[in-house]
């Protein structure tokens, strides 16, 4: 086997369903440079997945799926619970596994080389600590944005600066922010991250402690790799390259290296609605989707519903079977009531790539997660920002305030502020200019000698370096 196949990368998400679509791409990537990949999922997405993960590993075979126990919170509010199992629990199983891996170990007959390189999640530092105390070099890999990645790493100065926490009471959320580099123009308090605004003098959130943490923690790691373009985030890249030993923008890598939808989603997508669509006329479709872990109260739903029905569009809603409670079912019997046979459809999950490039649809109503805010950026669709924590809230902003290739209805969920940024996104024609021109420059920096074409062969390379430099120690350990 020549050196350079004998880069074997072991990728490691956090069990969350936007990172696993963001990391499943990216191993696409490899398997196309011609690297093994190793899969790490958590026993339950495994299991969850089945035949879905059988099937795409058996048509690589430089690609294989493992797992280590995890507990099963998949809610909001049991993140942190998650993020601690998987840092005691999964550590432990992780680093044995690991051991076993950089030994060749798992199978000794599937042909896949010692693992020379790890990537993990960037909110996982103990999954690079493990790896370098083993021997093997360690990247790590946010899901989320730039700008984000920089807001997360500039909170211990806001707090220097007295700008962390806020006022008793929250204050005027519209105040501006001073202490995120770069971001001194257009910055406001309500565009950190949603948990800075419980802070206080006496009690940290246990999720925005971690992440922060985590953050920081990745200064540790080989290198920082990000799902963007420098044409999206120059400025904050060039602030966290200060910061780390190396950034790679790689993105985005759903468009660059699509991985079969069978493998990327633990939700089972209604192909049916395309169908449908294929009976909607041009860009008249407003499709709505708040991602996999928003949930919503039954006063939030009736004014998202009236006021979509105001706006007088067909619709396209993806409300998950979680997302309402019990009140889900008569909450979809009012949905279709309400706007007329014919001109809504309510489904559980959608293949939203292919939603947001079909002709039909001429917006997108968003939570503003990172993979759904660049798929709505390379499609060049209008978004509706709805944020609702962690990354979404800066997300948010830089569509309405930095991009404009939408608009950010703050925190707003009232059914005239629905109808009025729904039928903006749709009519605007200057909205609609500025998503069309973002969509052209980002296919051209993932087209050959792209920007992000460049650093991907960039990346590809390091980790060759990298795995050449594992090797070699072996090899030195085996003659000794």
């Amino acid at each position: 086997m020549a050196e350079a196949d004998m880069a074997h990368v072991l990728v490691f998400p956090i069990p969350a369903q936007g990172h696993l679509n963001s990391f499943l791409h990216f191993s696409t990537g490899l398997l196309r440079a011609g690297l093994h990949v190793t899969f790490l999922h958590t026993d339950h997405n495994l299991r969850r997945l089945g035949a879905a993960a059988r099937e795409a590993a058996a048509a690589s075979p430089r690609l294989r799926f493992l797992s280590v126990p995890d507990d099963d919170p998949r809610a909001v509010d049991g993140l942190p619970r998650l993020m601690q199992a998987l840092s005691t629990t999964g550590a432990a199983a992780y680093r044995d596994l690991l051991a076993s891996l950089r030994r060749g170990g798992a199978a000794a007959d599937d042909g896949f080389p010692p693992v020379t390189c790890v990537v993990a999640d960037g909110v996982m530092p103990f999954a690079w600590d493990i790896a370098e105390e083993l021997g093997v070099p360690a990247i790590a890999y946010r899901t989320v944005s730039a700008c984000s990645v920089l807001a997360y790493l500039s909170v211990p100065r806001l707090v220097q600066r007295g700008e962390l926490p806020f006022p008793e009471g929250g204050g005027d959320l519209d105040v501006p922010v001073r202490g995120v580099p770069g971001m001194e123009s257009f910055l406001r308090r309500r565009d950190l991250p949603i948990q800075c605004r419980s802070l206080t003098d006496t009690y940290q959130d246990p999720l925005l402690k971690a992440v922060v943490a985590a953050t920081v923690d990745s200064r540790r790691a080989r290198a920082l790799m990000l799902n963007t373009t420098a044409s999206l985030e120059g400025p904050s890249l060039a602030h966290l390259a200060e910061e780390m030993r190396d950034v790679f923008a790689v993105g985005p890598l759903h468009a660059m290296s699509p991985a079969p939808a069978v493998a990327t989603s633990l939700w089972r997508h209604d192909d049916g609605c395309m169908a449908w669509l294929d009976g909607q006329p041009e860009r008249s479709v407003v499709y709505i989707s708040l991602g996999s872990l928003t949930v919503i109260s039954h006063e939030q739903f009736t004014e998202f519903l009236h006021g979509l029905v105001a706006a007088g569009y067909p619709f396209l809603w993806v409300l998950r079977p979680d997302m309402l409670g019990a009140s889900q079912d008569a909450a979809l019997q009012d949905a279709l009531a309400a706007v007329g046979e014919g001109r809504a459809l309510v489904v559980p999950w959608a293949p939203q790539r292919e939603v947001l490039r079909h002709h039909a649809v001429g917006c997108f109503l968003t939570h503003s997660g990172w993979n759904s805010t660049i798929e709505g950026v390379v499609e060049g669709v209008p978004m509706v920002c709805w944020p609702f924590f962690a990354d979404q809230q800066i997300n948010s902003r830089f569509v309405g305030a930095v991009w404009g290739n939408g608009l950010d209805m703050k925190d707003v969920c009232e059914r005239d502020m629905v109808e009025g940024t729904v039928r903006e996104a749709m009519e605007s024609d200057e909205v609609r200019k500025s998503a069309r021109a973002l969509a052209e420059q980002v296919e051209r920096d993932i087209a050959d000698g792209g920007s992000s074409a460049m650093e991907f062969k960039r990346l590809v390379g390091f980790i060759r370096e990298l795995s050449s430099t594992t090797s070699a120690a072996d090899k030195d350990l085996l003659q000794n």
